[in-house]
């Protein structure tokens, strides 16, 4: 009994506390890894759309141009 209560005391209870630490970091590592997915997509939308009006801004601009180009030679 004593041979058991020894195992338990200095390999079992090591093992399961390095286990547990192990799965307590992976979990807070699981957690950092969707936030920074989240932000990243976030900041892709942004893009996006920023450069979607940008687009938009320069059609509008070249339109512009054109009718007073049109305008100047008539």
């Amino acid at each position: 009994m004593d041979v058991i209560n020894t195992i338990m005391q200095w390999v079992v209870a090591p093992v399961a506390a390095f286990v547990w630490l192990l799965h307590s970091r992976s979990q807070a590592q699981q957690t950092e890894i969707a936030v920074l997915k989240a932000m990243q997509e976030a900041n892709k939308e942004f893009h996006d759309r920023e450069f979607k009006e940008l687009r938009d801004t320069l059609k509008t601009i070249n339109a512009k141009l054109d009718s007073i180009e049109q305008a100047m030679r008539k």
